[in-house]
């Protein structure tokens, strides 16, 4: 497959022109022109680019690529060592951020909620673009147990905020995976149980017990990981081509 061609396959799938973002979407760094072997990943680290080298891949497929709004424009240090790597090894890069946390099918947060068993209501921001949903657990439990079912499910244990009243159930559901944890506002307002994202802050606490909300951290990269690979069995499914997602640890 061309590089160009692939570029439109998934701007066709993910639609990034309807959201405004920190980063440029689509690719980002050009490689070979054809295209047989993709790697996926979460974040085009030089680890996640030393994997892709050394599986052949003609391109790597991120959810956190480069050149986001306000950071150091030379390409040098770090970044240069990884635009470098990339180039002399004819690796094309391309980049999704905002595009696969919402997307309705394959997105990050409907990953999540897929495995969390959360029946998806709405967008908590009250239109179909939020980066942030709510809905409601199959299965009502109280909070420690959804503590365990994150842990479980992620294989990472989570954070967990308990609100004044911690023995209050948990039926109704906001999250945002990733760095969303001031949604936490919302999902309280709007009366719900629960609220999970990826990091916290230190205001969340207070956030969560003071307006009787539970709130669990489960980790940014933890929660950001099956968007990608669901993208990536997509491509493999329907387009035919070698996709292999590669997980590089990170606790954060």
């Amino acid at each position: 497959m061309n590089n160009v061609e692939l570029e439109k396959i998934l701007n066709q799938k993910l639609s990034p022109q309807l959201i405004k973002d920190y980063s440029p979407n689509g690719l980002q760094v050009e490689g070979s022109e054809q295209i047989k072997k993709v790697v996926t990943g979460v974040t085009a680290s030089q680890a996640l680019i030393d994997h892709a080298v050394e599986l052949g891949a003609d391109a790597l497929l991120v959810h956190h690529g480069y050149f986001w709004k306000g950071e150091p424009e030379p390409i040098r240090g770090m970044k240069g060592k990884r635009i470098r790597t990339l180039i002399k090894n004819d690796v094309n890069l391309y980049g999704y951020h905002l595009p696969l946390d919402i997307h309705p099918e394959l997105g990050n947060n409907a990953e999540l909620a897929r495995l969390l068993d959360i029946e998806i209501e709405g967008g908590l921001e009250g239109h179909p673009q939020s980066v942030a949903l709510f809905g409601r657990l199959k299965t009502p439990m109280s909070g420690a147990e959804l503590a365990e079912k994150i842990d479980s499910v992620l294989k990472r244990t989570p954070l967990h905020i308990a609100p004044e009243n911690a023995e209050k159930m948990i039926e109704t559901v906001g999250w945002c995976t990733g760095g969303g944890q001031d949604y936490i506002e919302l999902a309280a307002q709007q009366g719900l149980d629960a609220f999970i994202s990826g990091e916290i802050s230190e205001r969340t606490t207070y956030s969560a017990r003071e307006q009787d909300i539970h709130y669990f951290a489960a980790g940014h990269h933890a929660t950001e990981r099956y968007g990608i690979k669901a993208l990536g069995e997509w491509l493999a499914k329907e387009h035919g081509l070698d996709v292999e997602f590669v997980d590089i640890d990170n606790p954060v």
